[in-house]
């Protein structure tokens, strides 16, 4: 509308918006007595009332009338729910409320607000991002619902995803119950409180549940079956990224990586040989040769006789000629943290 009436002369441009007032007046008023003439009367009269040579094709007075029929199309779409419900379900693809009993007066416009708006807080701190979607009751505070949201959502900044799982994995590490045996003894610590045999067998019974935290979910969410070991790898980091240094994260992250392409691919492990271990040791390579292949600071680029050399020292059951295919991989393709 601003580039219309900036094209009029100052007095048309006058006439136009005491027009256009008296128009909106007239239409609020006819809400109100409840006409129901809808939006096509409206127009009409905004056509009945602006002068004849307003009408024409050829004016920009047409356009912004075609204008004002577009926002009144528009004015009914925004509050068409099954719109609401799609953009809401295409952007965040799972919620834990979408498998909920609605409440009377639910509304998927106002929760397409709130999961922008957490989605925003996320974005500056994840911690207090999670806790709204909480308060809210859009996510229930369980491993798997959290898993599923992240896993489903592309509106998350990644840094500030990778930050939550660092954080979240190591304060689950330090949450989870230790149990033991020592002896004929058994003994459990949880910080510095200590507790009873019984309770030290309830917990040794679902220890395996009490370790699988967000980050499990995450990974068991991805389905490596039939990748080969580069694209796999790629993939995995595409919805958890990389930390920039290596750690006690990244190690993290192999590993749970490492496990899970081992239970997508029984048959490929078989065939080759491979472990977990020996999985963990060829993407530590995978990474290490993309950095020296792809870093414009490495002069000296490894060779395929260097890398296939150097993998056979730390992976021994490893075939020359399937390492062989992991150099040519990361050749052609690229960084697998990229």
């Amino acid at each position: 509308m601003g580039q219309v009436l900036w094209r009029l002369p100052p007095r048309q441009q006058q006439q136009l918006r005491e027009d256009l007032a008296d128009h909106l007046a007239d239409r609020q008023r006819e809400e109100q007595r409840g006409a129901g003439r809808g939006d096509l009367a409206g127009e009409e009269g905004l056509q009945r009332r602006l002068p004849q040579h307003y009408h024409g094709p050829g004016t920009d007075n047409y356009q912004l009338l075609r204008a004002r029929r577009a926002g009144c199309v528009w004015q009914g779409l925004g509050h068409d729910e099954y719109l609401w419900q799609g953009l809401c379900k295409s952007t965040w693809g799972h919620c834990s409320i979408y498998n909920q009993r609605l409440p009377t007066g639910f509304s998927y416009r106002r929760l397409y607000l709130q999961l922008d708006e957490g989605s925003l807080t996320f974005n500056a701190n994840p911690q207090e991002g999670i806790s709204y979607f909480m308060s809210k009751g859009i996510l229930l505070d369980r491993p798997t619902e959290l898993a599923k949201f992240i896993f489903y959502t592309r509106r998350l900044n990644w840094k500030m995803l990778r930050i939550y799982l660092d954080e979240r994995v190591a304060l689950h590490h330090r949450s989870v119950p230790v149990a033991g045996r020592c002896g004929s003894g058994v003994f459990w610590c949880w910080g510095t409180n200590s507790a009873s045999t019984k309770q030290v067998q309830a917990v040794v019974a679902n220890l395996q549940l009490w370790r699988r935290d967000v980050l499990d979910e995450l990974v068991t969410l991805h389905n490596f079956r039939n990748q080969f070991l580069p694209n796999a790898l790629r993939d995995f980091f595409r919805h958890i990224h990389a930390p920039e240094e290596r750690g006690e994260y990244l190690e993290t992250l192999i590993t749970k990586f490492s496990q899970r392409f081992c239970i997508c691919n029984p048959a490929l492990v078989r065939e080759l040989g491979l472990s977990p271990d020996a999985v963990y040791v060829l993407c530590y390579s995978l990474i290490l040769l993309s950095i020296d292949l792809t870093s414009p600071h490495v002069k000296n680029k490894m060779s395929k006789r260097e890398f296939i050399r150097n993998t056979r020292r730390a992976a021994h059951n490893v075939s020359d000629d399937f390492v062989g295919h992991l150099y040519d991989n990361i050749y052609l393709i690229g960084h697998v943290a990229a």
